[in-house]
């Protein structure tokens, strides 16, 4: 009756709350398992009628039934309906201002979004009931009855009195049809409540292991409900090697903000609730009346001229063996960092890869080719750990002995985000190819369920060859 009555309506409308992950979005994206058919269309769940909490559910104006909010009612995402404390994967929240996102795959009028949490002492292990949400949403957005917008922000505030484990609902009610769209959303809350003396945490000074060099800079930028607020941003400057220590320049900066602000403090908290910067990580703390939701820290880091990385002399004297091979990558820097050598045929297709961090001296990288015999390109890229220096040497080699008489595209997942129906892969000793539209959307999923050959679902993508 309920599918009848809202397929009456022709409704095309579909779409899933993307940002925190709703819980079939999650499955999608390999974080929740058995999730049953919600995993390959986490865009259809939790159509049902509009009006939650209204009335028991299962009607018009009344939303889903009680112990199947998380489907909807449909029975092919009826796993979804099954709630215990460890069944699903939790996105941790670490701050309570929230930015909700949705993607549309086909939208209709928005008349709302509103989003629910569960209560305060809730039992996770209870099916999802009315009973299990807060009465009334702690956001809600008006719609205006136009077509929202993909990955448009919803602006919330997580209550102060919720933390750790619960469950959002958000709500997307379509404004031309009785439908709306329910998708729970499995998080766990790690802001801190407001403090009692007014001092709320708004950032974290927490310094990289890497030291920093002298002239580097350290910003600590203030942000409010409009943008950045620059009366409150406090900087400091490296100025010798000893202030650069990971310890040091976080104290440096906290006591820099100590000294120039009366609303903001930085530090750790004491047991008298006084708050003192250390050597180490500090917290920064605000008034409400400063008018900062948080801080975060801004690197101005110089490039390292001394930094050097480059392949060291390496042999033409490898052979494939039926169009494989792994071959020895020497490489000789002065800096830890992290690499990727790339090995590229003579149409530039990539033919095998590996990536790796490495400490300054010489190591050796195994890279396993799958190509044909000839002229062949070794790319190397090399990042200092801190982000601040690139380096990059290419080498050519001559690949001798016998090809594979298969062809294909890339050596799987290289390039996966790339991949359209057509495309053909290796993957093992086998060829792929992504299955036609729309089937072929999920090849460029990076899930180990899709893995060619191998993933609990690879032939809902892939056709072997």
């Amino acid at each position: 009756m309920l599918a009848a009555l809202i397929a009456s309506q022709q409704v095309a409308a579909h779409g899933y709350l993307s940002d925190p992950p709703s819980r079939a979005y999650a499955c999608q994206q390999g974080l929740n398992k058995d999730c049953g058919g919600a995993q390959y269309e986490p865009q259809s769940v939790g159509e049902t009628f509009k009006g939650f909490p209204a009335g028991a559910g299962g009607n018009p104006l009344q939303g889903p039934v009680d112990g199947r909010i998380a489907s909807g009612g449909a029975a092919n995402f009826s796993a979804l309906d099954a709630q215990s404390a460890t069944r699903w994967h939790l996105t941790e929240i670490k701050d309570r201002d929230i930015q909700f996102a949705w993607q549309y795959t086909a939208a209709h009028p928005a008349t709302r979004h509103e989003y629910f949490i569960t209560r305060s002492g809730w039992n996770p292990n209870l099916p999802l009931s009315r009973a299990s949400f807060d009465g009334t949403p702690f956001c809600t957005v008006d719609g205006g009855n136009a077509l929202p917008v993909s990955g448009a922000r919803h602006a919330c505030v997580i209550p102060p009195d919720k933390s750790g484990q619960h469950v959002i609902l958000g709500v997307w009610t379509v404004g031309d049809t009785d439908a709306a769209f329910y998708n729970v959303a499995d998080v766990n809350i790690l802001a801190e409540a407001v403090a009692p003396d007014g001092w709320n945490t708004v950032g974290h000074i927490t310094p990289a292991p890497a030291a920093l060099l002298v002239g580097d800079a350290v910003k600590a930028r203030a942000f409010g409900a409009d943008g950045e607020i620059n009366e409150r941003r406090v900087g400091i400057s490296i100025d010798t090697a000893e202030e650069g220590r990971p310890e040091n320049w976080s104290f440096k900066l906290a006591e820099q903000i100590n000294r120039t602000q009366e609303l903001v403090r930085a530090g750790v908290r004491e047991e008298d609730g006084n708050i003192h910067p250390i050597k180490g990580a500090n917290k920064v703390f605000a008034k409400a009346e400063s008018g900062v939701r948080r801080y975060e820290l801004q690197m101005e880091l110089k490039e390292d001229a001394d930094a050097d990385l480059r392949i060291s002399a390496i042999s033409n004297d490898y052979a494939l063996d039926k169009g494989r091979v792994s071959l020895p990558v020497p490489i000789l820097g002065n800096r830890a960092m992290n690499v990727e050598v790339t090995v590229f045929d003579a149409g530039n297709k990539p033919v095998g890869s590996v990536t790796q961090q490495v400490e300054a001296g010489s190591t050796w990288l195994n890279v396993d080719v799958r190509s044909a015999p000839g002229t062949h390109q070794l790319k190397l890229v090399g990042t200092t750990v801190d982000g601040r220096t690139t380096r990059q040497d290419l080498v050519s080699i001559e690949l001798g002995g016998e090809g594979s008489d298969q062809e294909y595209d890339a050596v799987y997942p290289q390039g996966i985000a790339d991949y359209k129906p057509g495309t053909t892969v290796l993957q093992g000793d086998k060829v792929y190819e992504c299955k036609p539209f729309p089937a072929g959307d999920w090849c460029k999923i990076n899930s180990h369920h899709y893995v060619p050959g191998h993933g609990s679902n690879w032939q809902d993508a892939w056709i072997a060859r």
